[in-house]
């Protein structure tokens, strides 16, 4: 990019900014963006969002203890399931199907196993692999019923 571009970018980026379509547009200025696309590899990227699949922190707590002392979950209690806790879950869940990766990524078969779990705590629904209410519901009926 040449350094005029760079400075009218800079210039027109602090007197007010409109993203539009790829470009940023000023009173009459427009100033293309680089065209350069930056992509990541998913395997390049840590799973480290959190999934509650719909319990409080509260509810989210009560799993976390009980993966503490049951299933060697060394994390912080502080009702956010990431990484770890559902790296807990996992080793949890492998007594109820589950045999993929301990990786602490809640996919299809992650949710699987968790729904047959849940078939202790009043699911009747598919075990489809989808996190839908029905699931999401046994989840914290089971969550509040752990102790």
């Amino acid at each position: 990019m040449r350094s005029k571009v760079i400075a009218r970018t800079l210039v027109t980026a602090t007197a007010a900014i409109a993203v539009g379509a790829g470009s940023l547009a000023t009173a009459g200025t427009a100033v293309a963006a680089p065209s350069e696309k930056q992509t990541v590899a998913t395997a390049d990227v840590a799973p480290l969002a959190v999934v509650n699949l719909g319990l409080t922190i509260n509810q989210a707590k009560n799993v976390q203890s009980y993966l503490k002392v049951y299933y060697g979950y060394t994390g912080a209690v502080d009702g956010q399931l990431g990484t770890q806790s559902w790296k807990a879950m996992q080793r949890m869940l492998r007594s109820y199907g589950y045999s993929g990766a301990i990786d602490g990524v809640v996919g299809g078969g992650t949710i699987q196993s968790l729904q047959r779990l849940l078939r202790t705590a009043g699911y009747d629904g598919p075990i489809d692999g989808l996190a839908g209410p029905g699931t999401q519901a046994a989840f914290k009926t089971w969550a509040i019923n752990l102790y």
